[in-house]
């Protein structure tokens, strides 16, 4: 599980900012503008850490996925119709 986990001290060597600081604005609800002035990296890179991110998270989400499913049968995860979740 370890290894799904994203390293987010990597990425702040990448773009030389504290990547984590700025993960912490955009939950708080900071636009890009914003985050731009405070922290003086530039709307483009705010951009590409976010896009980096995200796939990042699909990553991790769609192997976890892809875990789940390998251990327990299709049937059991599926909704049937007119049936509660089964």
């Amino acid at each position: 599980m370890a290894d799904l986990e994203i390293n987010t001290q990597k990425i702040s060597q990448k773009y030389r900012t504290n990547v984590p600081r700025l993960i912490r604005a955009w939950k708080k609800g900071l636009s890009d503008p914003e985050i731009a002035q405070y922290t003086g990296v530039s709307a483009t890179t705010l951009y590409q850490i976010r896009s980096e991110l995200e796939l990042a998270h699909r990553r991790v989400r769609l192997t976890k996925k892809r875990q789940a499913l390998n251990g327990a049968p299709i049937h059991t995860k599926r909704h049937i119709l007119l049936r509660p979740l089964l």
